[in-house]
């Protein structure tokens, strides 16, 4: 059975889709972009400041799930310019020190509301 899982600590999803979906153990998060939760407005202009954003998004998501960053078995990193590669990592290396999760990273030509990252994660309880 599938439940949806739903914070305010993270930004309202800005289409037909839930923040994450919670199914047999397995959580399945929407992609996070560097959106305020108070007022849905994109945070940071720097690829470091979108990054920092973005994962405090996924650790509200998380949390709700009653779960963590240690949870996290896969990620998908979208980037809107491959260039800005190094600095997201850095920034990505301080919320998985260790047993990093399995990542994909790929550039795209745009994100919502001209983002320049956007990551989904899958996590097993």
């Amino acid at each position: 059975m599938k439940k949806v899982i739903k914070t305010d600590k993270a930004p309202k999803a800005i289409g037909p889709y839930n923040q994450a979906i919670l199914v047999n153990g397995m959580l399945f998060a929407s992609g996070q972009i560097a959106l305020s939760p108070n007022d849905g407005i994109l945070v940071g202009t720097t690829i470091e400041e979108q990054t920092k954003q973005v994962f405090e998004n996924i650790r509200a998501i998380l949390d709700e799930a009653q779960m963590s960053f240690e949870n996290v078995v896969k990620t998908t990193v979208f980037l809107s310019d491959m260039s800005n590669f190094q600095s997201m990592n850095e920034i990505y290396a301080l919320y998985f020190s260790s047993d990093a999760p399995a990542r994909s990273t790929v550039a795209v030509k745009d994100l919502p509301k001209g983002a320049l990252v956007e990551i989904e994660i899958i996590a097993i309880k």
